[in-house]
């Protein structure tokens, strides 16, 4: 007969303890809740204050607060449009502006942030001077994907911390301007069949799933890895009459398979949920691209390089994986707005690689030698 459960909840540390047969000792697996694990990592850097880890557990509460808004949809009132658009002219969702809301109510009393800015603000917003401020600059996307949130798709929250260049003054939007390599620590939430918290600080990336039975978040997947090589890409096909020629090539070679020059078959994804994409990548591997194209000739990309384009591109660096425009390291931009956007090119190394070695030959003119009559022709976008 297999022996009951206990569980335990001390300072931190989730234990699941059977109890023992006759004569034998229990066993005792500790599971580490995201609590413990922030301060145990500042334990390891002399002279922590304890103010990161205090931010970071701040930012999980707001987290879980969202996921409880999420996962009860329209009970919450909260499902459709909020008839108001952002500073860059997008529509809102009403959990957009609550989820902003939540944001800065759980992280603006702390005393450890000077600013913050979010992707639904147009300007930022410094901490009040009537309370404590602090050395760090919180940026987030409050809701990444609100258009798959009345279909019930996976939708997150993602955010970067930065430190403030001087703590001391006024802050100010060019405090932010910040290249994506002099973050302190980026991470994503997942709001899916359960909520997943994805962290890095530098130093690897750590998956947290919420336990929402003693409210905590529990180290669930440590240290992940994105394979170097895959068969998975994803793409949003219908914008494929705007893709640059390096694009189509690469495109073309997963569509023709195992009877073209990969040499094997890939498969096709698309979520149209960056933190949803992802986190596939991170567990499964693959190659996720949202490239420039003609659609906006006026603008260089689509997605927001501090809310969105530079937390995940940390993240999936420090997973073992690759993250690029195309044309160069997405982390080595230096921005020049709050909401500028770029292309975005993230995945297993391998694959990230090659659709930047076709963009050189590209510049090169080397693209001359190369056919795409098997696209236009056999392509799964077009018949004839």
């Amino acid at each position: 007969m297999p022996h009951a459960i206990g569980w335990a909840h001390n300072g931190g540390v989730l234990a699941v303890v059977p109890y023992p047969a006759r004569g034998r000792p229990a066993v005792r697996e500790e599971r580490k809740t995201l609590t413990r694990y922030t301060i145990e990592s500042e334990h390891r850097h002399p002279g922590s204050t304890g103010e990161f880890s205090g931010l970071l557990n701040a930012v999980a509460t707001a987290v879980k607060i969202v996921s409880n808004q999420v996962s009860r949809g329209a009970l919450a009132g909260a499902a459709g449009g909020a008839g108001v658009a952002n500073g860059y002219g997008a529509a809102q969702k009403k959990l957009d502006l609550i989820s902003n809301e939540v944001m800065i109510g759980e992280t603006e009393w702390t005393g450890y942030l000077a600013a913050m800015a979010s992707e639904e603000m147009e300007d930022i917003y410094p901490v009040p001077a009537t309370g404590r401020r602090g050395k760090y600059l919180l940026l987030f996307d409050p809701l990444d994907g609100p258009g798959s949130i009345d279909a019930s798709v996976s939708v997150g929250t993602i955010f970067s911390i930065l430190r403030s260049p001087d703590p001391v003054a006024e802050p100010r939007a060019e405090h932010f301007l910040q290249p994506g390599t002099a973050q302190v620590c980026a991470g994503f939430a997942l709001y899916g069949p359960s909520t997943m918290l994805i962290l890095t600080t530098g130093d690897g990336v750590d998956g947290f799933t919420l336990d929402r039975d003693i409210g905590a978040f529990v180290l669930t997947h440590p240290q992940l890895r994105i394979p170097e090589h895959c068969a998975e890409f994803a793409i949003n096909a219908s914008n494929e009459r705007f893709w640059e020629p390096p694009v189509r090539r690469y495109i073309q070679e997963c569509l023709a398979g195992g009877t073209g020059p990969r040499g094997r078959d890939f498969n096709m994804r698309w979520i149209a949920s960056l933190v949803a994409e992802t986190y596939r990548i991170l567990t499964r591997g693959g190659v996720f691209l949202y490239p420039k194209d003609s659609k906006e000739p006026s603008g260089p990309g689509r997605l927001r390089l501090m809310y969105e384009c530079n937390p995940v591109s940390f993240i999936v660096e420090q997973a073992g994986g690759g993250a690029s425009t195309g044309r160069g390291r997405v982390m080595e931009i230096q921005p020049a707005d709050l909401h500028q956007r770029v292309p975005l090119i993230l995945g297993s190394r391998d694959e990230v690689e090659r659709i930047e070695r076709y963009h050189r030959d590209q510049a090169r003119a080397e693209e001359s030698a190369f056919d795409d009559s098997l696209f236009n022709i056999r392509s799964l976008f077009r018949t004839g």
